[in-house]
């Protein structure tokens, strides 16, 4: 569930937004004590640290690749990384390395191979899915527009993929979340600023590509002077715009705004980690807080469909589009869209902003 942090106030310009090691223990086998081989040292899955722990299990699924593990995550109660693996023989190298192996059924490559599947054969406006390596399965919804003989295509495709895939229903409508109100203005709707970055020595940032799509000039103001103009934007398939300041006063501190009176530094962008700790900054509803529970997302929006995304609880509200997911100073994403609201709860999509930089040619700053 999300958690609330704090609201909004009204407010002219907002501040503009962007594991450890593997020990090896040598073992000296004296002859005159035991001519029994050594046994390597297996470390104690420990706690670490949000950013240790997403690191390590970043590292982990890398050495041992899509093929060898069901994926990693961090386990919400302990702060252990916990690692799938298709056998118990390559748990050893995970907990030497201080995380916790866990046998599963399917690798990453079987689950990505059922989310593939879905996208040729069920991409229904009103459904999403994820890889929940929690779960070991690719997490399948359909919103309460989903009925009729596109319930029941959707249905017989989960159906086909055996356990590897599972669906639930949604009362709410999966939408971009964009509105009319305050924040950063267009002519005709608002979103959110996410993330100052550079390029090519000049200023920009990063917003939803649905909005850069829609609209080429934003102001901090309803009826402003424009500070930004777009440069690229892509929407739907992914979900990111560059926008380009055009105000030489435009503050472009590398910063989330905590609407408190107060700002989180970012530094930095990494990759989201399943049961990772995060927060989000949006223009309607301020700082909420929440879980990432799927990676690898899929949204099928009236729109058109966006791949790629990070996949949550936290909840977030139209005009939130575009605002920053974050952990600590590293920057993970940007807000894209999902259902629910801020009272009742909700499930929320991003982009990940190392895709936008990689894409863009630019850096967090």
């Amino acid at each position: 569930m999300s958690t609330r942090r704090t609201a909004p106030p009204t407010r002219r310009r907002a501040v503009l937004t962007a594991a450890g090691a593997t020990v090896l223990a040598a073992a000296l086998l004296l002859p005159q004590v035991s001519a029994q081989a050594a046994q390597p040292t297996v470390s104690t899955p420990k706690s670490l640290p949000a950013a240790a722990a997403a690191r390590l299990a970043a590292e982990l699924g890398s050495q041992l690749g899509e093929n060898g593990t069901g994926g990693t995550y961090i386990d919400a109660a302990s702060g252990r990384v916990v690692v799938n693996v298709l056998a118990a023989s390559a748990g050893q190298r995970v907990q030497r390395a201080g995380a916790q192996a866990r046998v599963v059924a399917h690798s990453l490559a079987e689950l990505r191979g059922s989310a593939r599947t879905l996208g040729q054969r069920a991409r229904i406006p009103g459904t999403a899915w994820s890889i929940d390596p929690r779960t070991d399965q690719v997490v399948v919804t359909a919103d309460r527009t989903v009925t009729g003989t596109k319930l029941e295509r959707l249905e017989k495709t989960v159906a086909s993929l055996g356990g590897t895939a599972r669906l639930r229903h949604s009362t709410g409508t999966f939408r971009p979340l964009v509105a009319s109100g305050d924040a950063i203005w267009s002519s005709g709707a608002r979103c959110s600023l996410g993330f100052n970055v550079v390029k090519d020595g000049q200023p920009y940032f990063l917003t939803a590509g649905h909005c850069g799509v829609a609209f080429q000039s934003w102001s901090d103001s309803q009826g402003g002077g424009e500070i930004g103009s777009v440069e690229a934007a892509t929407f739907p398939g992914n979900d990111y715009a560059l926008v380009r300041y055009t105000d030489p006063n435009a503050d472009h501190t590398s910063a989330v705004d905590l609407y408190d009176g107060t700002t989180q530094p970012i530094t930095g962008a990494g990759d989201a980690t399943v049961g990772q700790s995060v927060q989000r900054s949006g223009s309607t509803t301020g700082v909420y807080g929440g879980t990432v529970t799927g990676l690898d997302a899929t949204v099928n929006y009236q729109e058109g469909s966006v791949s790629g995304l990070i996949d949550t609880d936290v909840c977030a509200e139209p005009g939130d589009s575009g605002g920053a997911l974050f952990a600590g100073d590293q920057a993970l994403g940007l807000t894209s869209g999902g259902s629910g609201d801020c009272t009742s709860g909700g499930e929320t999509f991003f982009q990940p902003v190392t895709a936008a930089l990689s894409v863009y040619g630019a850096t967090i700053g």
